[in-house]
C-alpha cells in the first residue's frame, strides 16, 4: 500500500500512440480544477452538459426520439452536477463540528467499512469500495457521521485512488487539528474490470499514515482491527 502518490517518469505520447490509453499520469493531492470552475451555476452546467451528452448519444447512433432514451441526456447531466461529481463544489464540503473529549478517551478511534462510490478520472467509470479511517484525539472529537461525510465528499468527484486517500487524510488532520490520522482504502476499479484487461477479481489498496500511526506497533493495531471480522 502506498502512502502518497508516486511520480512516474513516462515518455511523451503522440496522438496516435497505441499505448496512450493505458498511461495514467498523476498530478497532485489537489483535484485539478480551473480557476473559473464555478463561474457557471449548477443549472447552467446541467443545461450545457445535457446538450453535449445529447450529441454524444446522437453520434453513437442512438434514437433519441425513443421514449426510453429521450430523457437520458438530462438525467445524466443532473446526475453529474448534483450527485456523482457534487464533491467538486466547495460549497458542498461538510461542516464538521467538534466536541470536547469529555471522556478523556486517549486510544485510537476507528470508523471502518465506510462504503464509497467514486469515478475514475481516466475513463469516468466507477470506483467503489471501503474506506477505514482512524484518529487519536488532540482534545476534540468529531461526530461519527461526519467522518462518513468527509469520505463521501472527496469521493464524489473524478478521482484516482491515491489522491482520494491523501485528501481524506489531510482533511481529517485539518478538521481535528491533529497529525494522528490513518486512512486505508480497498477499492474495485471498473476501468480494470469492465474494460481493458477485464480483471474482475483484483482490488487496489492505498494508505495514509501520519503522526502516531507511523509507529509500527500502532499501525499494526489499526490494520489488525480493520482486518478483523
Amino acid at each position: 500500500m502506498r502512502q502518497k502518490e508516486i511520480s512516474l517518469n513516462i515518455r511523451p505520447l503522440k496522438p496516435h500512440d497505441d499505448d496512450a490509453d493505458d498511461v495514467h499520469v498523476g498530478s497532485s493531492a489537489e483535484t485539478p480544477l480551473r480557476q473559473d470552475a464555478f463561474e457557471l451555476d449548477d443549472d447552467e452546467k446541467i443545461t450545457r452538459i445535457e446538450k453535449h451528452f445529447h450529441e454524444i448519444m446522437h453520434i453513437l447512433g442512438l434514437d433519441l426520439n425513443d421514449d426510453s432514451l429521450s430523457g437520458t441526456p438530462r438525467r445524466v447531466a443532473k446526475m453529474y452536477v448534483k450527485e456523482v461529481f457534487s464533491g467538486l463544489n466547495p460549497k458542498n464540503r461538510p461542516h464538521a463540528r467538534l466536541f470536547e473529549n469529555k471522556y478523556n478517551y486517549d486510544q485510537m478511534l476507528v470508523e471502518k467499512d465506510i462504503t464509497f462510490y467514486s469515478h475514475c478520472e481516466h475513463h469516468f467509470v466507477p470506483i467503489y469500495g471501503k474506506a477505514h479511517v482512524a484518529y487519536f484525539s488532540s482534545g476534540k472529537v468529531i461526530g461519527l457521521s461526519k467522518i462518513n461525510r468527509i469520505v463521501q465528499y472527496f469521493s464524489k468527484r473524478p478521482q484516482v485512488q491515491e489522491r482520494l486517500t491523501v485528501q481524506i487524510g489531510k482533511e481529517m488532520q485539518r478538521v481535528l487539528h491533529t497529525d494522528d490520522i490513518a486512512v486505508v482504502i480497498d477499492a474495485n476499479h471498473m476501468c480494470v474490470a469492465s474494460r481493458g484487461v477485464g480483471d474482475t477479481n483484483s482490488k487496489t489498496g492505498t494508505a495514509y499514515f501520519s503522526g502516531k500511526f507511523k509507529d509500527d506497533n500502532i499501525k499494526r493495531e489499526f490494520l489488525n482491527y480493520v482486518n478483523s471480522k
